[in-house]
């Protein structure tokens, strides 16, 4: 048998072992974890909002929990002889050190997601237990929003203690909550999940100013164990993610990317953003979208991308398919970013902007009839359009003129004559 403590094995060599492993684990695990969702009610039924036909169990994404966290707690621990070194956080720090905290946050999460999937929580007892958990990772690591660097030549903002606490809660709950929204179609968040994570180890491996190996092999251990999960979950899928893994696996980006933000630089606070980019958008338009339209910002809706898709008449693969391109799309401006100038940055930041507008609006997500961005392209680069919209003006400025009824102002001798 293979032994993993063996020093003369190169680590490269374990660490693949290990991935294969946790891969494998988490393709015999989701089964068990589908026959059991059935037994305890753990299914999502048809209805208006739902893209599935029939009753389908979901906590998937316990499978995907429970391979990571056996990986990283009881074998990454014996092959991962690097030790970080003493600093201002922390002593001699062991990847055992390093992973325990998370694995126990995130199971207030996978929990929070699981009585959800069967009981149906309302949305604050949801954000109530990412809270938790997002306090529980301040307070237990040193994974932390303390600092800002305003992009290109800004100032670095240092934030105390207190404002530290409520920034962190603030994005880990944010992050979460965007990669929730995106889980609509077969393998969507799984895949999505997958391209932003291997983005996030590519990063954290290669460009991190102060370089951490115990978060790239914790991002692609998690890898693994998504991989073993979506065969299962691709379209036609016959298990969901459910808020379990959902939740789950919002919460394990949001804090990959908070470590990344820990670096004072532009390109490390620009990063986190270009990778989520896919959910961060699809939750920023949301709430825009609902807004303008006089809607609770937090009441769903089928106005999504992955709805948008599948109303100009994508199939459901051919929606998943399109929105893993955008997400490889974001992932590779993302590690470009890594690579280039400050100006060369800049001028990738403002076109990928433009880019995303012209989508958003081409898509409508947004909401009908609003392209602001199209309608001003079209009013400089069309002389007609320029025309038209100028004699639009000019009527409606007559119509108004034409409607205002001008009283007479009566004199003294005619207040004196009635």
């Amino acid at each position: 048998m293979f032994d993993l403590n063996n020093h003369s094995t190169p680590f490269t060599v374990k660490f693949m072992i290990v991935l294969g492993i946790t891969f494998v684990l988490s393709l015999i695990l989701t089964p068990i974890i589908r026959w059991i969702a059935f037994r305890v009610g753990a299914v999502d039924e048809p209805n208006a909002r739902r893209v599935n036909t029939k009753t389908m169990p979901t906590s998937g994404g316990l499978a995907i929990f429970i391979s990571f966290a056996f990986t990283s707690l009881f074998i990454l621990p014996h092959i991962v002889q690097t030790v970080l070194p003493p600093n201002q956080f922390h002593s001699w720090f062991y990847y055992f050190d390093y992973a325990w905290p998370y694995i126990l946050a995130g199971a207030v999460v996978v929990l929070t997601g699981y009585i959800d999937d069967i009981f149906e929580l309302r949305p604050r007892y949801k954000v109530l237990g990412i809270t938790i958990a997002a306090v529980m990772v301040w307070f237990m690591t040193y994974t932390r929003f303390d600092n800002f660097k305003i992009p290109f030549g800004g100032p670095l903002i240092e934030f105390p203690a207190p404002v530290s606490l409520i920034f962190t809660v603030i994005w880990i709950v944010l992050i979460t909550n965007a990669l929730n929204i995106i889980d609509g179609l077969d393998g969507l968040l799984s895949g999505v999940s997958i391209i932003s994570l291997t983005t996030m180890g590519i990063v954290a491996y290669f460009f991190l100013p102060i370089p951490n190996v115990f978060i790239p092999i914790s991002i692609f251990t998690l890898v693994a164990a998504i991989i073993g999960f979506l065969p299962y979950n691709f379209n036609p899928a016959i298990i969901y993610l459910g808020d379990t893994g959902a939740l789950f696996l919002g919460f394990m980006l949001s804090v990959f990317s908070l470590q990344g933000l820990k670096n004072a630089t532009a390109v490390a606070t620009l990063t986190p953003l270009l990778i989520l980019g896919v959910p961060l958008t699809d939750s920023v338009v949301a709430t825009i979208r609902r807004t303008l339209n006089k809607q609770k910002f937090y009441l769903p809706d089928k106005m999504h991308l992955h709805h948008r898709l599948l109303q100009l008449g994508f199939t459901v693969r051919g929606a998943v398919f399109l929105i893993y391109g955008i997400a490889s799309s974001f992932a590779f401006i993302a590690i470009i970013l890594n690579v280039s100038g400050r100006l060369g940055g800049i001028l990738l930041v403002i076109a990928c902007l433009f880019g995303l507008e012209i989508f958003i609006e081409l898509v409508g997500i947004l909401g009908k009839d609003r392209h602001p961005l199209m309608n001003l392209l079209r009013y400089i680069g069309n002389l007609n359009y320029r025309e038209g919209i100028r004699a639009k003006r000019k009527n409606r400025k007559l119509d108004l003129d034409q409607t205002i009824e001008i009283k007479p102002i009566k004199s003294k001798d005619d207040k004196n004559h009635e």
